[in-house]
């Protein structure tokens, strides 16, 4: 099976799945820390890619929530569940319009890889 991973280059800032991924476990998680920890980055990194992501858009796509029963986290605001969910309709028109060419690009592939036989992981 086939995987897209799409990076988009704007002014200054790199969205790619990463940042997609980072955006989807803060949402699930409620936390940059928890979000970071999945990835398995540091909170100073994740915290660093949110920096970058907010600092680049007009509105953050991500929020500090201070104090209640949990002690705070963060959430991803609508901004970002918009900028979030275009990113993923794109994976996916990307995915069913391009499986022609995904195609011939997978057939033009050595039927076994000299990588995978080298390292043992066939295929």
């Amino acid at each position: 099976m086939e995987r897209l991973h799409m990076r988009f280059e704007f002014d200054g800032l790199r969205l790619g799945p990463g940042k997609a991924r980072l955006l989807e476990l803060i949402r699930d998680r409620g936390s940059i820390s928890a979000a970071g920890r999945a990835m398995g980055m540091s909170y100073k990194r994740a915290w660093s890619l949110v920096e970058e992501m907010n600092a680049a858009f007009a509105l953050p796509l991500v929020v500090s929530v201070r104090g209640g029963t949990k002690g705070g986290g963060a959430e991803v605001t609508a901004e970002g569940v918009s900028v979030l969910a275009a990113y993923r309709r794109l994976e996916a028109i990307l995915l069913a319009e391009g499986a022609a060419e995904i195609a011939v690009i997978r057939d033009a592939l050595r039927k076994s890889s000299p990588i995978r036989e080298t390292t043992g992981l066939g295929g």
